[in-house]
């Protein structure tokens, strides 16, 4: 696959695209039982894509009775790891094959920038699944340590049906989170995409099934969130139901298991993520690169956004005019469709309203705006917000402490180490941190002292397939679905104890 895009190319795939807007269950798209259908928009015009099927509890019902047919079969969960691993890799390939098509359906949908779908997200969804493929023949059960007159053995058996919930802000990538680990150890999956972004998973389920997934084991299931979600959530035949989005659904997520059938729940959710700078940096033309991915990569609608940078007051001003430099010289904000725009649109008119009321309302505060703050491309009828940072920030503001999910940074002084960690644990969030310095001491001691769950130092990085992602405090416990660690999480561990005679 090259990594070279360009405007004909993207022009053509296009031109001959084919929305997959309904349901997918048992290996077939059928429309919603009640027949209704949702509008889903493109962010950058506000204009109608396509309707997609808005399923029901009716056909939730439907999907998890083919997932557990699927399952009771053996037709996937009975087959031998290394032959679904067979299977898993012929999945990666067609992700790789189509990645043009998958990342215009994302750039489309989700508002994201092509580059980033067609170079990042889509290629990271196959090396999911493709990871996980080759790992699950490599993994050996365990004989317990037991005295001479028994034999214990420790076996990973898959849990049965597992419900994933995704979110719109990645919506290919966080499908391959959950499908490596889900898939490869021998469950079923029922999938609700959001439903702002629906049509690249469902084009993947379609990919699942030419690879040779059986029908039944990967199901589809587009609708709105508080419908559909809330029927996987609260489903008494879903074994382990995995989430990824805000705090507060959450939440509700633990409700439906304890309303229901105390299922296992897995929870990846919000942040609002410090960015620590200690004073004795030195290329703070690389720390400010990074401090910017952080802060404004997809348009800062990701949960391991970096939007507090915490900076020694010593070298505070000099690191803002390097940024604000940079940010004008390398990040376009435009046509998603672009290849040269590293900044697309948020992803509905209700969101964007919300950043621009965070923005207002620090401005009315007396916030310091040293740039941005404004909305942009209005006559395209998208929804498109500057990038925008906000100086001298009061640790204890409201644009510091809220998850806001958009283009914003509050820039927040420090004087001493133990008030950058105050500053930094001062949050209901411990999801991700960055930390920036030279001296390894100072790495080792701050770095054990920020409670988050993935730390990156002198970069800004969520890690790699190789490693956990999954945070502290309100971010969410078990949203470790990426690594090898996630295999666990979606297996039994069955005891097997045998006396000898």
């Amino acid at each position: 696959m090259s990594e070279t895009l360009s405007r004909d190319a993207i022009a053509e795939q296009i031109e001959r695209l084919e929305y997959r807007h309904l349901a997918f269950i048992d290996g077939r798209f059928v429309a919603a039982q009640s027949g209704e259908t949702f509008e889903t928009l493109n962010p950058a015009t506000g204009e109608l894509l396509t309707h997609v099927a808005a399923c029901n509890g009716e056909d939730v019902d439907l999907a998890v009775e083919a997932a557990r047919r699927a399952f009771e079969a053996g037709v996937w969960s009975g087959l031998a790891p290394a032959e679904r691993k067979v299977i898993m890799q012929r999945f990666a390939d067609l992700i790789d094959a189509n990645c043009l098509e998958l990342a215009v359906l994302e750039a489309l949908e989700a508002g994201k920038p092509i580059s980033e779908c067609y170079t990042v997200d889509i290629p990271d969804t196959a090396n999911t699944i493709r990871w996980h493929a080759e790992a699950v023949d490599k993994l050996y059960d365990d004989v317990a340590p037991t005295s001479g007159d028994t034999v214990a053995t420790i076996r990973r058996e898959p849990l049965g049906v597992v419900g994933a919930v995704l979110p719109w802000n990645f919506p290919a990538m966080m499908a391959g989170w959950k499908l490596g680990p889900a898939l490869i150890t021998g469950n079923s999956v029922v999938l609700k995409p959001a439903e702002l972004t629906s049509l690249s998973t469902l084009r993947l389920a379609e990919l699942a099934l030419q690879a040779g997934i059986p029908a039944g084991v990967l199901n589809v299931v587009p609708g709105l969130g508080h419908v559909a979600g809330k029927a996987v959530g609260l489903h008494p035949d879903i074994d382990l139901a995995a989430f990824t989005g805000s705090t507060e659904i959450g939440r509700r997520f633990l409700e439906y298991s304890a309303a229901s059938n105390l299922k296992r729940v897995v929870l990846e959710c919000g942040g609002k993520n410090p960015q620590v700078v200690m004073p004795d940096v030195t290329d703070l033309k690389e720390v400010a690169s990074n401090v910017l991915a952080a802060a404004f990569w997809n348009m800062g609608e990701n949960c391991s956004a970096g939007s507090r940078l915490i900076v020694h007051h010593s070298i505070k001003d000099d690191l803002l005019e390097e940024m604000l430099l940079q940010l004008e010289r390398d990040w376009k904000t435009g046509d998603p469709l672009d290849p040269d725009v590293q900044l697309g649109a948020l992803i509905e008119q209700a969101h964007m309203d919300k950043v621009m009321s965070h923005i207002s309302q620090a401005k009315e505060a007396g916030v310091k705006v040293a740039t941005g703050g404004m909305r942009l491309h209005e006559q395209s009828g998208g929804y498109f917000v500057a990038p925008t940072i906000f100086d001298d920030v009061p640790a204890d503001a409201a644009i510091a402490s809220e998850e806001i999910f958009g283009p914003v940074l509050a820039v927040i002084p420090f004087e001493t180490e133990e008030e950058a960690i105050a500053i930094a644990n001062d949050t209901c969030y411990g999801l991700a941190a960055s930390l920036w310095s030279n001296d390894l001491n100072t790495v080792y001691r701050m770095s054990s002292a920020i409670r988050a769950g993935t730390i990156s130092v002198n970069c800004f990085s969520e890690g790699d397939i190789t490693t956990p992602f999954g945070g502290y405090k309100q971010s969410g416990f078990g949203g470790r679905d990426k690594s090898i660690y996630a295999h666990d999480q979606y297996c039994e561990l069955k005891t097997t104890w045998i006396q000898l005679g």
